[in-house]
């Protein structure tokens, strides 16, 4: 049996370089979720914008985790 340790170690890199991403691009859909909140409650909020930015920003960063996720299942089945 041959291993091939390059091969091996570029799966290891984008899997880990992936696997960031997305829980990057949910933590910044939670965020905006919670600045959405803090927006509509009336609460002073440090950064600024507005609830609808939020909002959105928020909705497009989980639409990007649920196509990375899609895509992913469609390579396993394909």
């Amino acid at each position: 049996m041959d291993i091939d340790w390059a091969a091996l170690g570029s799966v290891f890199g984008v899997s880990l370089a992936v696997t960031v991403a997305l829980v990057g691009l949910f933590t910044l859909g939670i965020v905006g979720l919670a600045k959405r909140e803090a927006a509509t409650s009336g609460a002073p909020s440090a950064a600024g914008g507005t609830a609808a930015a939020a909002r959105t920003g928020a909705y497009v960063c989980f639409a990007l985790c649920a196509a990375a996720v899609a895509y992913g299942i469609y390579l396993i089945v394909a």
